[in-house]
């Protein structure tokens, strides 16, 4: 365009304020042909994606239709639990084996990599164990319809994944969700407050995977996500993490609140500040049970080696 406006220029043809005006009025009609082709191998790698999830959906077998069950008590039962990962020749659990009555609370500790997260999500369902049950009165959570088991569990991950949306979708696990359980609970999980201080409140766009929201907010939320609904069984993957003081004594208290309502707990947790609200402790080591029962027995029995190993005389 440039080159054919200087040839007329030198020509006389036309002056070089034309050539100019020519030259931009030209750049402004190929914007779209240049933003077309500089996309277009974005578009081209969606349209190829969608035609794998729509491979993939179309080779899933059709789920049967099973019948509701009724809303469960709360007890769990785990009869020797154990989980391989796949490709992986040594278990990440084995030979789990515990039970909570409806409404107990308890607290699971251990080092890291000893199997706690793959446990917590062998008892809420999302995980099929390799050996063994996870029950919630008599029913084998894995082979419970997801859609019926979902409403009577909690689960708050240990990497909290908030989704693209308003704060009340997400509080509802992206449902319409009733609007006077979503507010309850918010305030069973001490964010209500937190909540009506932001832009627009419940209706407040959260970005995606909540980037809109600090680390503490994201968690908070999630936990009114985790209680949203008729929960018998709630487990919490270290809820307190990313939490400041107020947040984790907004915690403390829907723990007891929720023991109040008779929901059976599971709590993963390293600070002790938490384990005091709990009636039981299992401890996991290298993926096997390494002590459970009361808090006010196991508590001590394994902390009592390593206060001794501190107040060793050492070397030097």
């Amino acid at each position: 365009m440039l080159g054919t406006g200087a040839w007329l220029v030198l020509q006389a043809e036309v002056t070089p304020g034309v050539m100019i005006a020519g030259s931009i009025l030209m750049a402004r009609a190929l914007a779209p042909v240049e933003q077309a082709i500089g996309t277009w191998r974005s578009a081209v790698a969606a349209r190829d994606a969608y035609k794998r999830v729509k491979q993939l959906l179309a080779a899933l077998p059709d789920q049967p239709e099973s019948m509701p069950l009724p809303a469960p008590s709360g007890k769990l039962g785990v009869e020797g639990l154990a989980y391989v990962h796949a490709g992986a020749a040594d278990p990440v659990l084995r030979g789990v084996t515990f039970e909570l009555n409806a409404g107990e609370a308890m607290g699971l500790i251990g080092p890291s990599a000893s199997g706690k997260t793959t446990l917590a999500r062998l008892l809420v369902g999302n995980l099929t164990p390799r050996a063994g049950h996870a029950r919630l009165d008599g029913m084998d959570v894995a082979e419970w319809d997801s859609i019926d088991r979902g409403q009577y569990i909690g689960y708050l991950p240990q990497d909290v994944e908030l989704f693209s949306g308003t704060v009340r979708e997400n509080i509802a696990r992206m449902a319409e969700g009733d609007t006077e359980d979503i507010v309850e609970a918010a305030k069973l999980a001490g964010v209500h407050d937190l909540i009506l201080r932001l832009p627009q409140g419940y209706e407040t766009e959260i970005g995606d995977g909540g980037a809109a929201l600090s680390g503490g907010e994201r968690q908070r939320i999630a936990l009114a996500r985790a209680l949203y609904g008729d929960c018998k069984l709630v487990v919490l993957d270290e809820p307190n993490a990313s939490l400041d003081s107020e947040g984790e004594a907004a915690l403390v208290n829907a723990l007891q609140t929720l023991g109040e309502n008779n929901v059976t707990l599971v709590v993963i947790a390293h600070r002790p500040s938490i384990l005091r609200n709990m009636d039981k402790v299992l401890m996991l080591r290298d993926g096997a049970m390494s002590a459970f029962g009361p808090r006010d027995e196991v508590l001590p029995a394994v902390t009592a080696p390593r206060r001794d190993e501190d107040s060793a005389p050492r070397a030097g």
